[in-house]
């Protein structure tokens, strides 16, 4: 789905990841590798098979869309250093692309880790008339975009049926990314009048609500 902010051009990707065409900038928001191998130390059930899934997903991205910077929008790295780095670190050596991260709360392994990576880190970052966060944050001057919050949605069906389901929820100076990551779940918003939400089906992007 393709929307315009500031004169400007953004796909949005069934992933939660957005394609900025003007500047070749892939931004994506709460991937938290690492999570999975987090759960199973302490016992939960998850598929060991399931660490891959979101490089899948990523390189599914990245083949799609010409871009030459990707940009994490924080909780690039759900905890600290544990068997998925290694993965992490072939995906990293692989790519052509310029990789940033906005550091967000999960961010805790040591900056030198991802500078070795040539991986730049910044708290916060301007780009023309955008201000990339983690946490989402008010600006008279900017438009931001940032993560956090895993936004969803319940979407009401016949009778008394609802679907729950990830989105992008946009407000008048702000764009909330949806959590890329796998297991990571949602937060479930409700929009005033004045937002538009973006809701995540399995194929496609679909406004829902808007002013």
């Amino acid at each position: 789905m393709k929307i315009i902010i500031n004169n400007q051009e953004f796909i949005l990707h069934p992933s939660g990841a957005v394609f900025w065409k003007e500047k070749k900038i892939l931004l994506i928001s709460d991937v938290h590798f690492g999570k999975v191998a987090h759960f199973r130390k302490y016992g939960i059930g998850i598929p060991k098979d399931a660490s891959q899934e979101n490089f899948t997903r990523l390189n599914a991205v990245l083949e799609l869309f010409d871009s030459e910077i990707i940009i994490f929008l924080g909780d690039l790295f759900h905890s600290k250093i544990n068997n998925e780095w290694a993965l992490f670190v072939a995906w990293k050596k692989k790519i052509s692309q310029q990789v940033i991260l906005i550091e967000g709360n999960h961010d805790i392994i040591g900056k030198h880790h991802y500078s070795d990576l040539d991986i730049e880190i910044y708290n916060e970052l301007v780009i023309d008339d955008f201000l990339l966060t983690h946490h989402p944050t008010e600006s008279e001057a900017f438009f931001n975009f940032c993560g956090h919050i895993h936004p969803g949605v319940k979407l009401r069906g016949l009778g008394r049926q609802f679907l729950n389901v990830s989105c992008f929820f946009r407000k008048q100076k702000q764009l909330i990314f949806p959590a890329f990551g796998e297991f990571t779940g949602n937060c479930y918003l409700m929009p005033t009048e004045n937002d538009i939400v973006y809701a995540i089906t399995k194929d496609e992007v679909i406004e829902v609500s808007s002013n």
